[in-house]
């Protein structure tokens, strides 16, 4: 089974810690976040890796070299300029079946297997993983009609349905990303979805933490031991 990990960004938010690290080899607990997502993707099946590369990129590929020790095979892309979150897949040898895409940066205990199969069951040419997610609004939230106030809701929280960041494909969707131009997924989820192709997600409750900035590299530390035997089943 395939998958390809977007390593390419800079990690701007993430600056002190990537001026010196590309933000996949930032260490979570004792290993760097690619390390915990590479042995997962192997747990579930996922041997056959494309590491999209950019920024720092070779000290990605001195890092874990073809995948070999780690009981995958691992092949790498290195843009020459950036082309966004999801422009470098069109630079990529075409899919043999349905693949996952997943950042580099995302630590979450979902059942990769288990959302491959949701995919390919549901028909989709793209499948978001999903989850709620409780939004704070630090103001108070005037409820109106025309120019009457009828209620202040002080402080409330928004629910919303949010994408982790891991996506599974089929094959042609690379025939909706244009070539050497900068694209974002964003913009391939509006292309599908104007050619009336099927878009569906897939919304679970498990463990999820986009490290985006320096508080979430700080939380994600910090709930590594106790997530550790969810993470890594069997590592001690």
């Amino acid at each position: 089974m395939e998958v390809v990990i977007m390593t390419g960004g800079k990690g701007m938010r993430m600056a002190p810690y990537t001026k010196v690290l590309p933000k996949g080899l930032l260490p979570v607990g004792e290993q760097p976040i690619l390390e915990i997502i590479v042995k997962q993707l192997r747990n579930y099946g996922f041997t056959t890796i494309t590491m999209a590369c950019g920024y720092l990129s070779g000290l990605i590929q001195t890092y874990f070299g073809d995948g070999s020790s780690r009981g995958v095979d691992i092949s790498y892309h290195v843009e020459r300029e950036p082309l966004g979150t999801i422009g470098p897949l069109k630079c990529l040898r075409r899919m043999s079946g349905p693949f996952l895409l997943i950042n580099c940066d995302v630590l979450t205990t979902l059942d990769f297997a288990k959302f491959r199969d949701f995919h390919i069951q549901g028909g989709s040419l793209l499948t978001i993983a999903s989850q709620k997610k409780g939004i704070p609004i630090q103001l108070g939230v005037l409820e109106t009609k025309e120019d009457y106030v009828t209620n202040i809701v002080e402080k409330p929280t928004h629910t919303a349905c949010v994408s982790m960041g891991i996506y599974m494909m089929n094959p042609e969707i690379t025939d909706y990303i244009p070539t050497n131009e900068f694209f974002d997924i964003p913009d391939l989820i509006h292309a599908v979805l104007a050619a009336n192709e099927k878009v569906r997600h897939f919304e679970n409750n498990d463990f999820w933490l986009d490290i985006g900035c320096p508080s979430d590299y700080t939380l994600a530390n910090e709930e590594y031991s106790k997530i550790k035997a969810l993470l890594l089943p069997g590592e001690s």
